[in-house]
């Protein structure tokens, strides 16, 4: 009985309905020997006690890639045994599409590893802390490096699925054969998109910016969102993009406040009489930025700068450790000078004095 049910079983599959059937079963198991594979790894970062974002990264990535590869790796397995059974043109357009969704869920792999690799990165060296500059260094090169390896990546698989058919090898191999040709006509056509590119490489390595400097340019200031091989992008203080070819950075000046470190000195300049009390009102400012949250603790000082016929210029100055703080310092500052004088020397605000002399006697009136 077994012997005829192996000749019922063998004929069948012999047949081209029997053997696409079986190619059928084949990534049926495949999807169930995908689940299995993702239980295990699930239950096995489930019982690691430390947190290993490298481990996470890659198993949420991967998963869609692998959910098509397993069942596809699983047909492939399958389908020598059966191809006899397929007709020629049927096997020949089978073999196509197969090796074309092996390209491009392969590329689709790559791709997911080369995300799970920047989002590990970016999860350990976290850009929101204070002397941050180590990791926007890391992030920004990891960034930037992913997509032009990503770039490569993909011109390959497009090559090599190209390839793959008859009327389009030709294209395909002069992709791979001919790229310093096509790199000519390309140069000469797209001379300011390579630029862009090669301007993305080198800011890469060389680092004018990285993500999240605060910078001023075009008379704006922001923080640098996202770098890529083309552009910038700005997040302005009130929360407007600023999107600007990256060659910007290279060939034209920008101010970069956190190029080597994130904390600065800020400026306030107040306008007063004559009469104001220098010493008091650098004692209040002190006072001032010893109380406030904002101040670092490192630099204090007001000096006089500047005399007009009518004013002094006092300009005080203090630090934070970034930016934001600094502003809020400097508005705290301020607005309690501006206070102070205006409750303790009210005559010391600006004033404008005239003479006034009497036609009569020739005696002057001098009044505020």
């Amino acid at each position: 009985m077994q012997e005829g049910l192996l000749d019922v079983l063998s004929s069948f599959f012999g047949t081209a309905g029997g053997a696409l059937l079986a190619l059928l079963l084949a990534a049926i198991a495949g999807g169930l020997v995908y689940a299995g594979v993702l239980r295990g790894l699930r239950r096995f970062l489930r019982g690691e006690t430390g947190k290993v974002p490298l481990r996470e990264m890659l198993l949420r990535r991967v998963r869609g890639p692998l959910r098509v590869l397993v069942p596809l790796l699983c047909v492939y397995a399958a389908l020598p045994p059966v191809q006899e059974a397929l007709p020629e043109s049927l096997l020949l357009i089978l073999r196509g599409g197969l090796r074309a969704v092996f390209v491009g869920t392969v590329t689709w792999g790559l791709l997911a590893l080369l995300q799970a690799g920047e989002d590990a990165i970016g999860d350990y060296y976290t850009t929101d802390t204070p002397n941050n500059l180590k990791a926007r260094k890391i992030v920004t090169q990891v960034r930037i490096l992913r997509r032009i390896v990503a770039t490569v990546v993909v011109v390959l698989a497009l090559a090599l699925l190209l390839m793959q058919y008859e009327p389009f090898r030709e294209i395909g191999t002069g992709i791979l054969a001919s790229a310093g040709i096509i790199g000519l006509v390309v140069g000469i056509a797209a001379q300011r998109t390579l630029g862009n590119v090669v301007a993305g490489i080198q800011i890469a390595f060389t680092q004018p910016i990285r993500v999240d400097d605060v910078v001023i340019v075009e008379g704006e200031f922001g923080w640098v969102e996202e770098i890529t091989l083309t552009y910038v992008v700005v997040r302005v203080w009130d929360k407007r993009r600023i999107v600007l070819p990256i060659t910007h950075f290279i060939e034209q000046p920008f101010q970069n406040w956190t190029r080597t470190s994130s904390d600065l000195i800020g400026t306030v300049f107040l306008y007063v009489d004559y009469t104001v009390p220098v010493d008091d009102l650098r004692d209040e400012l002190r006072c001032i930025v010893e109380a406030s949250e904002h101040w670092d603790g490192d630099v204090v000082g007001l000096q006089v700068t500047d005399t007009s016929e009518r004013t002094i210029t006092l300009r005080a100055i203090a630090s934070a450790k970034d930016a934001p703080t600094l502003w809020a310092l400097r508005c705290e500052i301020r607005e309690r000078l501006v206070a102070y004088v205006r409750e303790h020397y009210p005559k010391a605000l600006p004033t404008l004095r005239t003479r006034v002399e009497t036609p009569g006697d020739g005696s002057a009136v001098a009044d505020e």
